[in-house]
């Protein structure tokens, strides 16, 4: 996974399911999705990253069955096509793995349900019983999300089951759901056995805050979910507040010296950077920064055409950010079109510069409104200037450096463009 660039697709939203439960039925969604392979190629993707698949109640993590794909999304069938469809185009599959909770019509739970303490899988669960009826834990206050009792073997016993079976099936990694709520201890015990038979397996966990370096170490996971750098390039390009951005590289050089990040600046959890950004004349800004730093990124889909949702906390609040995508990509809307191109380019350039997986990144000048920096490994470097202001700038950095990249042309040699940014070459 060393190069990896993953294009992250929300299956449900993309291909116009139903995600309020009403409409369950069998529909072949997933050949839509197999359309678009070749749009993630020509992005400069090496892999699909699937958000869920398997058959839910609603919106796909509240699962009910790990061992079947979603009827909303297609069949067994369906799933194979798409899966020898990417691979044919050299793009490996991350599927999204729900493992902390189950949605309530989980059949072991239902059986828990009806039987009460002596059903075959009560134990699989946090139950409090009693009168007038049974509590049980859930994931961060949703009754619909009923979350699993990690420290029961036979859970473990489970989620490898299902991870194992779906990497059988020619799948390359997973995604794990709200790795943060699980105990690091229940993937210590999981994930070897999983890599005992599938030890090509890349494995990410989401996690929001903590120490992400000590969470891979306690886990075995290969990576987890860079939240801080996501959060710190939108805030700083908002704010006009470059410090913050610089505090979080110190903060990611680290975390690269223990694992790679997975890195983004857009989600299906999260407002659209377009919507999040004061000046979308810095989304470029924000896309060089996630180009040029370590970490293996992800464009969600959408992003790539400076799509624009906010996601609210509500229900449905997701649904602006998770849109169903047109059946054909000349159906994108051409003002968007700007936006792919700049994402070829600067993908392009990661590309033809793989190191920048492991680089770390050193400041070189720091204001409120500019930031210039390199980016390393070993003999290998880049020179990156971000510039917030409404001047042009020099920098004594690029005097003789070989521009490589840079938001428009500027009036004055390797200047950095007003409100622009520029990637050079050290001379």
């Amino acid at each position: 996974m060393q190069y990896a660039i993953w294009w992250h697709v929300y299956p449900l939203g993309f291909t116009g399911a139903d995600t309020t439960g009403t409409d369950r039925g069998l529909t072949h969604r997933l050949p839509r999705l197999e359309k678009w392979l070749d749009h993630a190629v020509r992005l400069g993707a090496s892999g699909l990253a699937l958000g869920p698949i398997f058959t839910s109640s609603t919106h796909g993590y509240d699962t009910i069955d790990h061992r079947r794909i979603d009827p909303r999304l297609g069949d067994d069938k369906d799933f194979d096509d798409l899966v020898a469809a990417a691979h044919a185009r050299g793009l490996r599959v991350l599927l999204d793995g729900v493992f902390n909770h189950v949605g309530r019509d989980f059949p072991a739970f239902q059986r828990a349900l009806r039987y009460g303490p002596n059903a075959p899988e009560a134990d699989w669960f946090r139950f409090s019983w009693g009168a007038p009826e049974a509590r049980y834990d859930t994931f961060e206050g949703h009754p619909g999300l009923v979350t699993l009792d990690h420290a029961n073997p036979a859970v473990a016993d489970y989620v490898t089951d299902v991870m194992g079976h779906w990497l059988a099936r020619g799948v390359d990694g997973w995604r794990l759901d709200a790795a943060y709520a699980v105990p690091a201890e229940f993937w210590a015990t999981v994930l070897p056995r999983v890599r005992q038979a599938h030890p090509e397996a890349y494995l990410v966990g989401e996690v929001i805050h903590g120490d992400y370096g000590a969470i891979v170490a306690e886990s075995g996971l290969d990576s987890v979910t860079q939240y801080e750098l996501w959060k710190a390039i939108w805030s700083s390009l908002s704010d006009r507040n470059l410090f913050e951005l610089a505090w979080a590289f110190e903060r990611h050089n680290a975390y690269l010296d223990v694992f790679t990040p997975q890195t983004f600046v857009g989600n299906h959890d999260v407002t659209r950077l377009a919507s999040r950004l004061t000046d979308e004349r810095h989304l470029g800004h924000a896309l060089v920064v996630l180009l040029t730093t370590g970490g293996t990124p992800s464009i969600y889909y959408g992003d790539e055409y400076a799509f624009r949702g906010v996601k609210e906390e509500r229900a449905g609040g997701d649904d602006a950010i998770r849109p169903a995508y047109p059946d054909d990509p000349a159906q994108l809307p051409e003002d968007g079109s700007a936006t792919f191109r700049l994402h070829q380019d600067l993908i392009g350039l990661r590309r033809r510069h793989p190191w920048l997986h492991r680089a770390r990144t050193r400041v070189v000048d720091l204001a409120n409104e500019h930031l210039v920096y390199e980016s390393a490994d070993g003999d290998d470097r880049l020179i990156v200037a971000l510039n917030l202001s409404d001047s042009e700038l020099t920098h004594r950095s690029l005097d003789s450096a070989t521009v490589i990249g840079r938001s428009e042309p500027a009036d004055n040699g390797n200047a950095i463009p007003a409100n622009g940014w520029l990637i050079a070459e050290p001379g």
